[in-house]
């Protein structure tokens, strides 16, 4: 019987695969597809995957109690994911995932502002971190910001308002009710733009479009596995390897170069990350 660590890091590596799959995927398409109709298409998949398994394992897991709270996580999280998704198309892929990192930081400041939860002074220096981290990245007043950095920019904003929304409903419902909620109300949300410039795919273009909609489901469930074999301390430091690893990926496929200023900025980011985790599993 494998040790519950080894198990964990290998749940990680899934996870680690299925975001570096997904940005590629994402970045092949966005040539031919906009940002609206990509998101539109991977719900609808996702939305089929999730209808399969709760139809083998049983509807009762959703639930209709906290329908105003997936609403409002939905809207937010929808922003999150159109920046994640815009971004890929226009900016280096290590720049993308570099900004994403500041969720947690984010996070924290949703929870103090709409939580009451009181920020320490190790807390306050990992905010502090990852804004300098972003100012670095962005260089503002040095070089033009590319809009699509600003984009993602909010949507890593976004995300952290939706993780607290997700924090009300993770002990109410389970997690398939929670990603069944995502998929059906995100729907409509990428669908209703998309028609306007709706762009049929062809038969090349599907393989691409199955990853976006598989690994935007095998992503979350990886990392939901691994934090149930290890500790916080063990995983999330793994999930931080997504950054060298789609800085290769970038540089093998698209030759974006990695320069000072990106590993600077993704230092101070990771560098705060690590501060609120460690003083979280002190604490």
């Amino acid at each position: 019987m494998r040790h519950p660590v080894v198990a964990a890091a290998t749940w990680m590596v899934g996870a680690l695969l299925s975001f570096s799959a997904m940005a590629v995927a994402v970045r092949e398409l966005s040539a031919n597809f906009g940002t609206f109709q990509l998101l539109a298409i991977r719900s609808l998949i996702g939305l089929a995957v999730i209808s399969a398994i709760l139809t083998r394992i049983g509807w009762t897991q959703v639930s209709f109690r906290n329908v105003r709270i997936h609403l409002g996580r939905n809207f937010v999280h929808f922003f999150g994911q159109f920046g994640w998704f815009y971004a890929i198309a226009f900016i280096p892929l290590a720049a993308v995932f570099a900004i994403e990192f500041t969720v947690p930081l984010w996070t924290l400041v949703f929870a103090a502002l709409l939580l009451g939860e009181r920020i320490s002074p190790s807390r306050g220096l990992a905010v502090v971190l990852g804004i300098a981290g972003i100012l670095v990245i962005l260089r503002p007043g040095w070089s033009v910001v590319h809009l699509a950095a600003l984009v993602m920019l909010a949507g890593a904003v976004a995300y952290g308002l939706s993780h607290i929304l997700t924090k009300k409903l993770a002990g109410r419902d389970t997690p398939l009710c929670i990603l069944f909620y995502m998929m059906l109300i995100q729907l409509p949300l990428g669908l209703g733009p998309a028609v306007f410039d709706w762009v049929t795919p062809t038969a090349a273009h599907w393989p691409w479009l199955m990853v976006v909609g598989v690994t935007g489901l095998s992503a979350h469930y990886c990392m939901v596995r691994a934090l149930s074999l290890a500790d916080a301390s063990v995983v999330v430091p793994m999930d931080f390897l997504r950054l060298p690893l789609i800085a290769l990926i970038g540089y093998a496929l698209y030759g974006e170069q990695v320069d000072e200023y990106l590993v600077l900025g993704s230092g101070l980011i990771l560098a705060g990350n690590f501060i609120n985790l460690y003083r979280s599993e002190r604490k």
